[in-house]
């Protein structure tokens, strides 16, 4: 045989295979999607993650019926940017105004919720969907409302919306013939909590794993414990959403991605650029399509998942998106590091909430750009001169209340514990670099380290090259633009900021001589929490 008729032949059986995926994906046997998009939920908070004291029976479920992912993360940790990256497939800093909390969202964004119901999709969500901000359009960008069905939660904080309920009513009410696209998004575990709601369901204090950055006494175990009530009635909403799936024989046919939107409440957690708060829990289940059990470290990161999820429902992923489809990692039946170009994730923030202001321009980001491989966290703080969690005068903005926040403010520089306090709230330096295999809780800064200079470089020249290939505004030294985008919350602003406060659509336009995103005509935001 020579070589030109075993090149068709090969040719042949490579279009034989196409041809076959295809058919897996194709319109009659779409399969459905449901995302379990959790508010504040560390990773460290999950029992597959190895967490023991907070119980997850059907997190760890979908875990060993499908893949666990333990290099998954967001690209912004904060709730609103997280959101976007997941919906769009898009890079935190190529989001213009959506790269900022609580912003309103660019008209121009393309979300892959109403991307597969133009395509045949039945499309809804439940709780919290993207927010807290304003958007254009009917509907949600995860999708149209399912909240009227409501509950008598065990505790106060928690949420009255019955997810599951709401699940079960879309369900009913969608097109049988065709395939959904659901977003599960509870309101838990974000504060407030019940104070010692721990104590109604029996937990040990004794057990309450304290990370390395907070005081280990018995407040701030409380205020754990509370917190994993919140994460232990989310998880029992998943099961809920399990058994509804199951009884109407949708189970096997509907890939269910379970994750968050960035760590727990705490203080040098939520909105702050450490592992603990933008390595998430990240699992899959996907009937026979994913051989269960699987443990996977190939990094994947938020804006990989919208073209992932148009892939798997047979579409090409949009012109928009501009995260890599991991399909082919979901699909394989390995374990480990699958696709050895997933070695590395580049993170971001810049303005979270208000509450910071530099001379007399107000509600000032925090910019950072990271990038986390296998073995290092390399951060670059861009303005060390503010302070990381918002501005004292205006209470740590950027930190949820909280007992543990109460606690550390009011430390005075002669305790012991103030040392947790500066972890938290104090300035920090431009660089910083962590050992994550050695100090997961990243405690100890070796930027100073001369050992660790030729570290610090390759590390950063890695990371704004990639960034310079994505047209990250900051890399490019127009960063200043994220600063000036308004914010959607403008009687918050007046009442924060006071004889300070001025109408940011107007202070943009002077500076960049085009208008920002206007906010729609009539527009209510519902949802308010940050």
């Amino acid at each position: 045989m020579n070589k030109r008729v075993i090149k068709s032949i090969k040719l042949i059986m490579a279009l034989a295979g196409m041809c076959l995926s295809m058919n897996v994906f194709s319109q009659n046997n779409r399969p459905n999607i449901l995302v379990i998009m959790g508010d504040d939920i560390s990773r460290t908070s999950i029992g597959a993650y190895g967490c023991t004291y907070i119980k997850t029976p059907n997190i760890d479920r979908i875990a060993n019926e499908g893949v666990l992912f333990t290099n998954a993360y967001v690209c912004n940790p904060k709730c609103a940017p997280s959101r976007a990256c997941f919906l769009t497939g898009r890079y935190s800093w190529q989001l213009e105004e959506a790269s900022n909390h609580i912003p309103v969202m660019p008209l121009k964004w393309r979300f892959y919720p109403e991307l597969l119901e133009k395509s045949g999709y039945s499309i809804g969500f439940t709780g919290k969907g993207w927010g807290p901000g304003v958007y254009y359009g009917e509907h949600n960008p995860a999708g149209w409302e399912y909240n009227t069905l409501s509950c008598t939660p065990p505790y106060q904080g928690i949420s009255k919306k019955d997810y599951a309920a709401n699940f079960e009513d879309f369900l009913d009410k969608k097109d049988p013939n065709k395939p959904f696209c659901f977003w599960f998004g509870t309101h838990e575990a974000h504060r407030k909590y019940e104070k010692d709601s721990y104590k109604k369901e029996g937990k040990d204090l004794s057990k309450i794993v304290v990370q390395e950055f907070l005081p280990n006494n018995e407040l701030v175990r409380s205020d754990l414990a509370d917190y994993g009530v919140e994460v232990e009635y989310h998880d029992m909403m998943i099961g809920k959403a399990l058994e509804s799936l199951a009884k109407r024989g949708l189970l096997d046919n509907t890939i269910i991605i379970a994750t968050s939107d960035q760590g727990m409440p705490f203080p040098r957690v939520k909105g702050q650029m450490y592992d603990e708060d933008f390595h998430e829990a990240f699992v899959v289940r996907w009937g026979d399509k994913i051989k269960p059990g699987r443990v996977v470290t190939d990094f994947i990161n938020f804006p990989d998942v919208a073209p992932t999820i148009m892939e798997a429902a047979g579409l090409k992923p949009d012109e928009q998106m501009t995260g890599k489809s991991f399909l082919n990692v979901l699909l394989s039946d390995k374990s480990g590091r699958i696709d050895k170009n997933r070695t590395y994730s580049l993170l971001g923030r810049e303005r979270h909430d208000m509450g910071r202001i530099e001379g007399d321009q107000i509600a000032l980001g925090y910019p950072v750009r990271a990038i986390r491989t296998d073995k290092y966290l390399y951060a670059h703080n861009y303005n060390p001169n503010r302070w990381p969690a918002g501005d004292p005068e205006y209470g740590y903005n950027n930190c949820d209340n909280s007992p543990t926040k109460s606690y550390l403010t009011e430390l005075k520089e002669n305790d012991p514990d103030y040392k947790y306090y500066l972890m938290s709230f104090g300035k920090r330096p431009s660089d910083e670099l962590y050992d994550i295999e050695k100090d997961p809780d990243c405690i100890t800064n070796l930027a100073t380290d001369p050992n660790y200079a030729m570290v610090i470089k390759q590390l950063k020249a890695q990371m704004d090259k990639a960034l310079k290939l994505q047209n990250d505004p900051r890399v490019l030294g127009k960063g200043d633009i994220f600063d000036y985008y308004p914010m959607a919350r403008e009687e918050k602003l007046k009442k924060m900021y006071k004889e300070k406060y001025y109408d940011m659509y107007e202070k943009f336009y002077e500076k960049y001589g085009y208008k920002s995103v206007p906010m729609p005509e009539g527009w209510v935001e519902k949802d308010g929490e940050n």
